[in-house]
Order: C-alpha cells, then sequence, then structure tokens
C-alpha cells in the first residue's frame, strides 16, 4: 500500500509541531480493522491537541482526529469484512492511538462500531462526539426517570456542538428544550432546530438561593461554573443535571439543598471510555428515533483533511459556530 497522508501531531526536540505528512499504514497505531477513513470532524478537544494549547496526547507522534467514519479495507477479526461502513468516537483516537486524521486508520474491534444503515458516514461524523454525548446525556437522564411531563430541559452553551445537537435530539424525544446562549443573534437558528425558548445567558439572574422555584424538568450543562450552580435550584423534584462540560469553569459553587431536599440528581456524561453495549444502544438510537432531523443545517462546514489546522484557532476563541466536518477520501 502507497504511503497515506495524514495530519499528525508530534512533539520532539523541535517542540510542539503538526501538519499534514505522508506515512506507511504500517506504522499505524495496532488494531484488528483496517479502515480507509471517509469523513471525521472537529471538535474543541481536536483543536486543543492540533495546537498544542492542551495536554490531549499522551504518547507521540499520532494522528488527530477524535473520531472516524469509513470503510473496512482488511480485518482480522471475523465481525468485520471488507467493504463494511464503521465509526468509531473517542475511546482514545488521538489520546492514545492513532486518530481519524488519516487517509487510513487502523482500529481494534472492541472500539469499531458498525454504521447503521440509516446513516452515512457524513452524517455519522456530523454527530460524532458531540452527538454521541448529548444522546449518552439523554440515555442516562431517562435511566434515572427524566420525562417530558417533568418540565423543559434547558441545555446551556447551546450554540456549540453538544448543545445544537443536544436541541434537535432533546426535542425529537419528546422534550421542550429552552436553549441558554451568549449568542443572541443565533437564537432565531436555534428555533429552527427545535428550542421552544432562547435566554440570552447574559441576561440570566439567579437569585442566589439555595433553593428556587422549579421551572426546569432538568437540564444538559456544557458550562458548569455559576451557571450551573443557578440552574440547579430551579430543577424539578427528581429530575436530572446531566453534566459533560466546563465552558465557563470546572467549579461548582453550590448547596446540597437542590439534591437533598427535591432530589436532584446530577448524571456526570464521560463519553470517551463508554462501555461497548451503551455505544451500541446510543448509536442505535441516533440512527432511528432520536436521529436530528436537522443535520444538514448543523453542519456550518465542511474542509478537506489538508486545512483541517485552518479551523483550530477559530474554534479555540469562540469564534467557530455549528459542526465541522473533514472530508478525508471520498
Amino acid at each position: 500500500m502507497p504511503p497515506m497522508k495524514a495530519f499528525r501531531i508530534n512533539n520532539d526536540a523541535s517542540g510542539y509541531n503538526a501538519g499534514i505528512t505522508r506515512m506507511d499504514t504500517d506504522a499505524l497505531s495496532p488494531g484488528e480493522v483496517l479502515v480507509k477513513a471517509e469523513y471525521s470532524s472537529v471538535n474543541y478537544k481536536d483543536a486543543l491537541a492540533g495546537t498544542g494549547k492542551g495536554k490531549i496526547l499522551r504518547q507521540y507522534p499520532l494522528n488527530g482526529g477524535i473520531d472516524v467514519a469509513g470503510t473496512v479495507v482488511a480485518s482480522t477479526d471475523p465481525a468485520f469484512r471488507e467493504g463494511d461502513k464503521v465509526l468509531a468516537t473517542g475511546s482514545g483516537l488521538s489520546e492514545t492511538r492513532d486518530g481519524g486524521y488519516g487517509e487510513y486508520t487502523r482500529l481494534p474491534a472492541a472500539l469499531t462500531i458498525p454504521l447503521p444503515p440509516s446513516l452515512s458516514t457524513r452524517e455519522a461524523m456530523i454527530l460524532g462526539t458531540a452527538g454521541f454525548t448529548a444522546a449518552l446525556a439523554l440515555l442516562r437522564m431517562l435511566d434515572n426517570r427524566q420525562h417530558p411531563d417533568m418540565g423543559p430541559i434547558a441545555i446551556t452553551g447551546a450554540t456549540g456542538g453538544v448543545g445544537m445537537l443536544g436541541v434537535d435530539i432533546f426535542t425529537r424525544a419528546g422534550f421542550q428544550v429552552h436553549a441558554v446562549s451568549g449568542k443572541p443573534d443565533h437564537f432565531e437558528f436555534l428555533r429552527g432546530i427545535g428550542a421552544v425558548e432562547c435566554i440570552d445567558r447574559h441576561h440570566l439572574a439567579f437569585s442566589g438561593k439555595p433553593m428556587d422555584s422549579a421551572k426546569y424538568g432538568g437540564m444538559l450543562d456544557n458550562v458548569g461554573g455559576s451557571m450551573l450552580a443557578g440552574f440547579l435550584p430551579q430543577i424539578a423534584p427528581y429530575g436530572n443535571a446531566a453534566i459533560c462540560g466546563l465552558a465557563g469553569s470546572p467549579e461548582l459553587p453550590t448547596t446540597v439543598m437542590p439534591f437533598i431536599i427535591r432530589g436532584v440528581s446530577v448524571l456526570g456524561v464521560a463519553s470517551a471510555g463508554t462501555a461497548r453495549d451503551i455505544r451500541d444502544e446510543v448509536w442505535r438510537r441516533l440512527a432511528s428515533d432520536w436521529k436530528p432531523r436537522h443535520l444538514d443545517t448543523i453542519c456550518t462546514k465542511e474542509v478537506a483533511l489538508e486545512d483541517v489546522a485552518s479551523v483550530f484557532e477559530t474554534m479555540l476563541s469562540g469564534g467557530s459556530f455549528g459542526r465541522t466536518v473533514v472530508r478525508i477520501t471520498g
């Protein structure tokens, strides 16, 4: 097989550097399934890894890209055959093993998910880790008896990838969504993908009391800090706050009152290390009753592999909007 093209990240004697290079497929991380990549995506974690502004990689060099979808070209595991469409998200990609920013990716069979027939590889990567995270949050909330009758779901950081896809996914699942964002110029967009109400975070005025009137059945939080602390006292009895981000702060200045008086639960959502059976269930739901209706709208940008680095700085500075997919090979 001729040398492949990849966006490879190094940290060597010359310092931290990353860019398009040529490499042999034999040099890829080990695994039973060799995949010809078709699409990947750009997540905040990818931007941190690609610029060196976050300690994401645990070894070097590695190809970037925590998501990948494509076609199996060789497999030593009988569960996968040449021609099968597959995907992988998280699971150590671009952390401990080569990720999806390469013309080929080699995956362990245990991390390789068969692509559901109702999803294209491009749709799977519009979803990617962001969509998987939002759906995993919903699954955890439903497992803990969340129900639409309990009240609307507040989604913070609603103009980010997880937030946007969360608006669409929770709406598909029958919930009313109140989208919280500091970008009011995008409120019409959020309403278009399902939000019944949009709230400007700059105009939020929390009472500061340990308990407040119950306004929300639950929440999907991407922000943390005082934002999360302000919403917790407003969650209805036995509602859930699913937490998957810290865009505002990793701190949580709150009291135990919502938990011991209303039975509110805080559910951690850690997508990277999700067990295989749960992964399968999340992707089954994303390909069926939870499949977002507005994927093409939420995907606001598509770049070729050669141009992936051009997205990173804009994303890290808060200037990106919507999901960016990376076209690897067609």
